[in-house]
C-alpha cells in the first residue's frame, strides 16, 4: 500500500520537507503580494462592471454617479487597509479577524467571524474559478460547454500546486498576477496619454448603444437605495483584504512590518486600478446592462439573445489598445488567468484559519497538522472539496454564485473593527503617556469609522441580495457555527472526562487480579509466540480460548494440544451458529461479571503482511473482535504480531525509501526550527 500511494504522492507534490526547513517556506513581500492579494487585485476585472450594471437600472443618466461611487469605494478601501495595518501590528499571530473578535468581543463573536470567513473563502474559490471559466469559454467553446468539469479540473490543479507548498505556489502565481497589474497600469497610462496629450477619441465597442432603463426617473429614497446597491456591488473590490491579516505567520521576519507594507501596497494598487478603469469606462462610453439582450439597444433595436456582453475591462482595453492588438491579447489572457489565481488567496487563508481554529478545538485537530511540504494539507483538501461541491451544485454559474458573495467578508470586517475599537478603549483606560494616547485615539477613530462604514455596506448587501441567494451564505455561516460549537463541546467533554484526578481514583487502583486469555484457532508459530508472551506477563490466571465452529478441526486442535503437552489450559466455546466474535465477547463479559475488580487481558496473535491485498486475506476476525472489545470496560486487548516473509520484503523496501515520509504519517504543527543543543569537544 505504501508503494502504491507514496510514489504518486511524491510525483504530484514533491519530496517531504523537514520541520526545521519551515523558515525556507516563508514569503518575501514580492511573493506574498500575489499570494495573499490576488483576490482584491483581480476583483478590478469585475467590480467596475458590477457598479455599472446596477446603475443601468436607472438608465444612462445614472452613469454620472459612477465616479462618486468609486470615491466611496476608495475611502472604504483605505479605511479598511488602515485598520488592518493596525490589526497585523497588534495581533501578529495570524488569527486576524477571528482573534480580534474573540479577544475583544468574546468567543461567540469570534466564532461568528470564523464562520463568515470560512464561507467567504469557499465562495472565493467557487466564484473566481467560475468567472475565469466563463471568460475563457468566450474564446474556447469546449470550455463553456463543459464548464463544470473544467472548473473542477482547475480546482484540482490549484489544490496540487498549493499542496506543494506556499512558496512554490506563490512563485508560480506571481508571474501572471504581476503581468495583469502591469497590463492594467499600462492601459490606464496609455489611455490617459491618448486622451489628454494626443486628444484621441477612444470609443468602446458599446459606445453607440442606448440603455433602456428598467426603472426610469428614479428619485428620492429609490435613487439613494440604488446608489447604495451600486456601492455595495463595487465593494467586491475589497474581498480578500483580510487574508493578509490571517497570513502574517507566512511572512518573513519582521512579520508584522512586512505584512503591513504588503497591505499598503495591495490597497494602493487595487484603488489605482479600480479608479483608472472606472475613469476610462466613462471616457470610452462603456455601456452595460443586467439584461443586455433586452436593455441594450442599437439603432432602436434590442441586441437580442445572441449578443455576448464583454466585461468592462475588456471593452476599455479594446478602446485603448485596439481590437486584436498584442497588448489587448496579453491583457485579456492575463485577466482570465488571474481570475483563476484569485482563488489562491483562499487557499492560503482558509488552511491558516482552520489551523488556528483546530488549535482552539473548534475544528478537528487534523487541520492543525502540517503536511509533507509544510503546508496545512488537510485544510487545503477540505477547501477544495467544499468549493468543488458548490461549483457542481450551481453549475459553475458565476452570476448565481456572486449573489452569495461578500456577505461573509463584511460580517468579519464589521465585527473585527468593532473589536479593535474596544481594544483601543481598553488600552486607553490604562495608558497615561500623551503621545501614545493620541496615537490610540486616532487609531480608534479609524476603526470606528470603518466599523460604521462596513456595517452599512453589510446591511445594504443583506437587504439587496438576500432573496437573490445571500441567504445561502447566511445558512452556510450558521452550519459552520453550529458544527464548530458542537466540536468544541465534544473536545471539552472528552478533556473533562479523561483529565487526571488530583485524588486517588479507580483508574489508579491496582486491579485485584489479571485474567489473561489467548485466542487460538490452531497451533502454529503465531499461536506459540502469543502463548510465550502471555506467560511472560505472569498473570494470575492464564488460559487459551478457542471457538468450536468446525467440530473436526476442534478435535484436531485438542489432540495436538495434548500431544505437545502445552501447559496452558485450553477452553473451547461452543458456537452452534458458527459465530466467532459473539461467543468470545460473551465469555469475556462473564468473567467481568464474576469478578468486577479483575482485569481481563485478551491476547490476539496476528499476521504482519507486506502487501495491501494480503490484508484482505488475514486478520479480519481479529479486527472485528478488537472493535467489539474496545467497548467492554475492564478489558485490555493486546496484539502479538508475527511477521511473515512478505513483511520482511516490505521492510527492506521501506528502508530504501527511509528519507521519504510514509503516507498518513501523523504530524503535529506548527513546525519550529530545531535548535542544536549538542556540545562539541
Amino acid at each position: 500500500m505504501s508503494k502504491l500511494t507514496d510514489v504518486p504522492k511524491r510525483i504530484l507534490i514533491g519530496r517531504a520537507l523537514r520541520s526545521d526547513r519551515l523558515g525556507e517556506t516563508l514569503l518575501p513581500k514580492r511573493v506574498a503580494l500575489p499570494v495573499f492579494a490576488s483576490d482584491p487585485l483581480s476583483s478590478v476585472a469585475y467590480a467596475p462592471g458590477e457598479v455599472l450594471l446596477v446603475l443601468s437600472i436607472a438608465g444612462l443618466s445614472a452613469y454620472h454617479f459612477s465616479p462618486w461611487i468609486a470615491v466611496a469605494v476608495v475611502v472604504l478601501m483605505f479605511t479598511v487597509v488602515a485598520s488592518y495595518r493596525q490589526n497585523v501590528r497588534e495581533y501578529p499571530s495570524g488569527g486576524g479577524d477571528y482573534e480580534v473578535a474573540t479577544t475583544n468581543l468574546g468567543p461567540r463573536a469570534g466564532l461568528t467571524v470564523a464562520s463568515a470567513l470560512l464561507v467567504d473563502y469557499v465562495l472565493t474559490v467557487a466564484v473566481s474559478i467560475s468567472a475565469g471559466i466563463e471568460n475563457l469559454g468566450s474564446a474556447i467553446p469546449f470550455v463553456v460547454e463543459n464548464k463544470v468539469a473544467c472548473a473542477i479540473g482547475v480546482i484540482v490543479l490549484l489544490t496540487l500546486m498549493n499542496l506543494r507548498g506556499v512558496r512554490e505556489s506563490g512563485t508560480f502565481f506571481a508571474i501572471p498576477t504581476y503581468v495583469f497589474v502591469a497590463g492594467v497600469f499600462t492601459m490606464i497610462v496609455w489611455g490617459a496619454f491618448r486622451a489628454v496629450v494626443l486628444g484621441d477619441e477612444m470609443r468602446a465597442p458599446t459606445a453607440d448603444f442606448e440603455i433602456k432603463p428598467e426603472h426610469p426617473g428614479l428619485a428620492g429614497f429609490a435613487l439613494v437605495f440604488l446608489l447604495l446597491r451600486a456601492f455595495s456591488s463595487g465593494c467586491a473590490a475589497l474581498t480578500g483584504v483580510e487574508a493578509i491579516s490571517n497570513g502574517v505567520p507566512a511572512f518573513r521576519k519582521p512579520k508584522s512590518r512586512n505584512a503591513a507594507t504588503t497591505l499598503a501596497m495591495m490597497g494602493l494598487l487595487a484603488v489605482s486600478m479600480f479608479c483608472g478603469i472606472i475613469a476610462l469606462a466613462a471616457a470610452t462610453r462603456v455601456r452595460m446592462a443586467e439584461n443586455p439582450a433586452v436593455d441594450l439597444i442599437h439603432d432602436g433595436v434590442p441586441l437580442g439573445p445572441d449578443y455576448v456582453q464583454d466585461p468592462v475591462i475588456s471593452q476599455v482595453a479594446e478602446a485603448v489598445f485596439g481590437h486584436g492588438s498584442l497588448l489587448f491579447m496579453i491583457l485579456a489572457a492575463a485577466t482570465a488567468l488571474v481570475l483563476f489565481l484569485a482563488a489562491n488567496t483562499a487557499y492560503n487563508g482558509f488552511p491558516l484559519l482552520g489551523s488556528i481554529l483546530a488549535q482552539d478545538r473548534y475544528l478537528p485537530r487534523q487541520l492543525h497538522t502540517r503536511g509533507d511540504r509544510l503546508a496545512f494539507s488537510n485544510g487545503i483538501v477540505l477547501l477544495a472539496s467544499a468549493a468543488g461541491l458548490l461549483v457542481w451544485i450551481y453549475g459553475a454559474d458565476s452570476t448565481r454564485l456572486i449573489q452569495l458573495y461578500i456577505v461573509g467578508v463584511f460580517v468579519s470586517f464589521t465585527l473585527s473593527q468593532t473589536g479593535m475599537v474596544r481594544h483601543w478603549n481598553r488600552l486607553l483606560a490604562t495608558e497615561r503617556e500623551q503621545a501614545k494616547r493620541r496615537h490610540m485615539i486616532r487609531s480608534r477613530a479609524i476603526n470606528a469609522f470603518g466599523a460604521f462604514f462596513t456595517g452599512l455596506v453589510l446591511v445594504v448587501v443583506l437587504v439587496t441580495k438576500f432573496s437573490h441567494g445571500a441567504w445561502v451564505a447566511l445558512l452556510g455561516m450558521c452550519i459552520f457555527y453550529a458544527t464548530m460549537t458542537a466540536i468544541r463541546r465534544h473536545y471539552d467533554r472528552v478533556a473533562e472526562e479523561i483529565a487526571a484526578p488530583e485524588i486517588p481514583s479507580d483508574d489508579m487502583v491496582r486491579p485485584s487480579r489479571v485474567h489473561s486469555v489467548v485466542l487460538v484457532s490452531k497451533i502454529h508459530r503465531p499461536t506459540l509466540r502469543a502463548l510465550a508472551y502471555a506467560k511472560l506477563m505472569r498473570s494470575d490466571t492464564l488460559e487459551a480460548l478457542s471457538v468450536n465452529v468446525d467440530p473436526a478441526e476442534t478435535r484436531a486442535l485438542q489432540a495436538e494440544w495434548e500431544r505437545r503437552g502445552i501447559d496452558v489450559p485450553l477452553k473451547v466455546l461452543d458456537s452452534p451458529y458458527r459465530e466467532v466474535t459473539r461467543p468470545v465477547i460473551e465469555y469475556v463479559k462473564g468473567l467481568r461479571r464474576e469478578s468486577p475488580r479483575d482485569v481481563v487481558s485478551v491476547i490476539i496473535p496476528e499476521y504482519v503482511v507486506g502487501h495491501w491485498y494480503e490484508h484482505l486475506l488475514h486478520n479480519q476476525s481479529a479486527l472485528r473482535l478488537k472493535g467489539r472489545l474496545l467497548f467492554t470496560p475492564g478489558v485490555m486487548v493486546t496484539s502479538v504480531p508475527y511477521q511473515l516473509q512478505s513483511s520482511e520484503v516490505a521492510k527492506r523496501r521501506v528502508r530504501r525509501r527511509q528519507e521519504w515520509a510514509a503516507p498518513g504519517s501523523v504530524r503535529r504543527g506548527p513546525a519550529e526550527r530545531v535548535k542544536d543543543t549538542s556540545t562539541h569537544t
